[in-house]
C-alpha cells in the first residue's frame, strides 16, 4: 500500500481559529523569503556531503551488505538484542515498530523478537540476559564512536554473557557492531573481536542514522522491506527540496512552529500520533527537536539559552492523561496530530443493547 504525507495546518491559521493563537496567511507567506534561502542551503551543503543524511535514500547498497549479513548469522535466531541509546535506539525502534507487527517484541508473534534495552537502568537488562537464550540471540550494538559510556556499559556485559553462554569462539556468530566505518572505540573493539561489522557513514550523526544499517539491519533481520522505506524516503527529500513553502511539507511544519513561538510564545510542540505503531516515533522526534534545536548560543557566540520544549503524546491515550493541560492550561503549546488514513486490522465493536447501543456497529479504529 503506498501513501503519500500530507500535512493539514489550517487549525493552526487565524482564518479557523482567529487571532488569539491563530496565525495570519500574510505572517506565515512572509516567510516565504526566508525558507528559499533555507532550502537553498540545505541542498547545497548535502552536495557537499556535509550533511551525510541527506544522501542516504538514494544508496542501497547498505541492505545489500545488512541481507548478506542476515543470510549469514540470521538463521536459528529467536531474539534480538539492540544495544544503543539516543538514535541509536530511537530511530531504529521508531522503524521497526511502525513497520512490524505489534508482537515483534513479545513471545505471542511470528519470527524473531527484538528487544531495545536502551538504558543504564539494570531492571530489564539483567531480565533479558536471565530469560534469553545466548544461543539462539544476536546482539547488535550500535554506537557511532562506541564511547557512550550507557553502550559500552552494556557491550561488556553481553560479550561476558555470550562467552559464558557459548564459549569464546561464538562471539563473532552472535555479536555485530554497527560503527563508525575508520575509527572509534567500537571500530577497534570489533577488529579486535573479529567481529562482523557493518558501518554508519561518517558524516551522518547518530540522531539522523535510521536510513543506514543502524536501521536497516533491524529491519532486515525480522524481514521487513527496507527498500521500500528508503524510496518512501527518497520521495520525500524530493518534496522537501522545493524552495516553495506551500508545497514544501518540512517548510511548512518548520514554517509554523517558527512563527508560533516567535508570535505565540508557543514554546512546547507536541508531536501527538493516533497510532500505537507511531508511539516510538514520538519519542524520536523529542530527541531530534531537543538535541538538533535546543542552543545555549548563537552563531555569533552569543548566549541566549534557546530553543523550544518538545513532548511526546499518544492518542487516544493522552486525552485522558494531558488534554486537559492542552486544552485549559497555559496557552504556549502547538500541537502536531498524526493521523493514520488505513489501519492494517481493526475490531469491529459487537452489537449491544441499552446505553452502549451507540458503539454497535462502529469500530475500534473509528
Amino acid at each position: 500500500m503506498s501513501q503519500q504525507l500530507s500535512i493539514d495546518y489550517a487549525l493552526a491559521m487565524a482564518d479557523s481559529i482567529g487571532s488569539r493563537g491563530g496565525l495570519s496567511t500574510e505572517a506565515f507567506d512572509a516567510e516565504a523569503s526566508s525558507v528559499a534561502q533555507g532550502v537553498s542551503r540545505l541542498l547545497a551543503r548535502g552536495e557537499k556531503a556535509e550533511l551525510g543524511f541527506y544522501s542516504l535514500p538514494r544508496d542501497a547498497s547498505p541492505i545489500d551488505a545488512c541481507d548478506r549479513l542476515v543470510e549469514k548469522l540470521g538463521q536459528g535466531i529467536d531474539d534480538i538484542l539492540v544495544l544503543g541509546i539516543g538514535g541509536s535506539s530511537l530511530g531504529p525502534r521508531a522503524a521497526v515498530h511502525a513497520l512490524s507487527g505489534p508482537l515483534a517484541s513479545t513471545g505471542l508473534g511470528s519470527g524473531p523478537r527484538m528487544h531495545f534495552p536502551d538504558n543504564s537502568d539494570p531492571w530489564l537488562f539483567d531480565a533479558l540476559l536471565k530469560t534469553l537464550n545466548p544461543k539462539k540471540t544476536l546482539s547488535l550494538v550500535i554506537s557511532k564512536s562506541g564511547g557512550t559510556v550507557e553502550t559500552a556499559a552494556q557491550l561488556l556485559c553481553v560479550k561476558a554473557w555470550i562467552e559464558a553462554g557459548v564459549g569464546p569462539e561464538g562471539l563473532a556468530r552472535h555479536l555485530v557492531a554497527v560503527t563508525d566505518p575508520a575509527q572509534g572505540t567500537l571500530r577497534a573493539f570489533a577488529t579486535q573481536h573479529g567481529l562482523e561489522t557493518l558501518s554508519i557513514p561518517s558524516n551522518v550523526g547518530g540522531r539522523f542514522c535510521v536510513l543506514t544499517p543502524a536501521g536497516l539491519l533491524p529491519l532486515r533481520l525480522l524481514g521487513l522491506d527496507a527498500r521500500a522505506m528508503l524510496k518512501g524516503a527518497e520521495a520525500m527529500a524530493v518534496r522537501c527540496a522545493t524552495s516553495e513553502l506551500r508545497q514544501n511539507p518540512a517548510a511548512i511544519f518548520a514554517a509554523l512552529h517558527v512563527l508560533h513561538t516567535r508570535l505565540f510564545d508557543h514554546r512546547i510542540h507536541v508531536m501527538m500520533p493516533y497510532a500505537d505503531a507511531l508511539r516510538p516515533f514520538a519519542a524520536w522526534f523529542v530527541q531530534l527537536w531537543a538535541e538538533s534545536l535546543g542552543k545555549r548560543t548563537d552563531r555569533q557566540g552569543r548566549v541566549v539559552e534557546s530553543g523550544p520544549t518538545p513532548l511526546a503524546a499518544i492518542g487516544a491515550t493522552d486525552q485522558h492523561a494531558q488534554v486537559q493541560l492542552f486544552m485549559e492550561g497555559p496557552r504556549d503549546k502547538l500541537v502536531t496530530f498524526i493521523a493514520v488514513d488505513e489501519t492494517r486490522h481493526d475490531v469491529t465493536i459487537p452489537d449491544s443493547q441499552g446505553d452502549l447501543a451507540y458503539l454497535s456497529g462502529h469500530s475500534l479504529g473509528e
